[in-house]
C-alpha cells in the first residue's frame, strides 16, 4: 500500500482544525452519516491533492471553491480531470453559492449521490486472484 505522504497529512490536518466559515457550514451538514445516510470526510488526501469532502462509498468529492479559484480555473480543471481518472466524480459550489443557497447546495448533492453507484471496496491483497 503507497504511503501517504506526511507533509500532506500535516495540511489536512490544519485544514480540518481551521475550516473556513463556508467549510464549516457545509460540514455540519454532510457530517455524521447524516446527509443521505452516506458518510462523508473532510479534507481528505488523494494523494496529490486534498480534497474538501469526499464520500469514498461514492466515490464522490465536493469542492468548495473560495475567491482565489476564480484565478485558477486551469489548475483545478486539471485537478478534476486527475481525481475524474481516478474515478472520481467531482462536483464545485463557490463560497458564494455554500453562503446564500445551501438548501440548493444540498439539494444538488443529494441529486449527484443518488446518480452515482455504491463503490465496491478494492480486493485484498490475496483476494479475488
Amino acid at each position: 500500500m503507497p504511503q501517504t505522504d506526511r507533509a500532506l497529512l500535516a495540511r489536512a490536518k490544519q485544514m480540518r482544525a481551521n475550516p473556513t466559515p463556508t467549510e464549516a457550514a457545509m460540514w455540519r451538514i454532510l457530517r455524521a452519516k447524516q446527509f443521505e445516510s452516506v458518510k462523508f470526510a473532510r479534507q481528505v488526501v488523494i494523494k496529490p491533492y486534498i480534497a474538501d469532502f469526499v464520500a469514498r462509498s461514492r466515490k464522490l468529492v465536493v469542492e468548495i471553491d473560495g475567491d482565489t479559484h476564480a484565478l485558477c480555473e486551469l489548475k483545478d480543471a486539471r485537478r478534476t480531470a486527475w481525481l475524474e481518472r481516478q474515478g472520481y466524480k467531482v462536483i464545485r459550489f463557490t463560497n458564494y453559492e455554500v453562503g446564500s443557497n445551501l438548501d440548493g447546495v444540498a439539494h444538488a448533492i443529494s441529486v449527484e449521490l443518488a446518480a452515482l453507484p455504491l463503490s465496491q471496496p478494492s480486493p485484498q491483497r490475496g483476494e479475488g486472484f
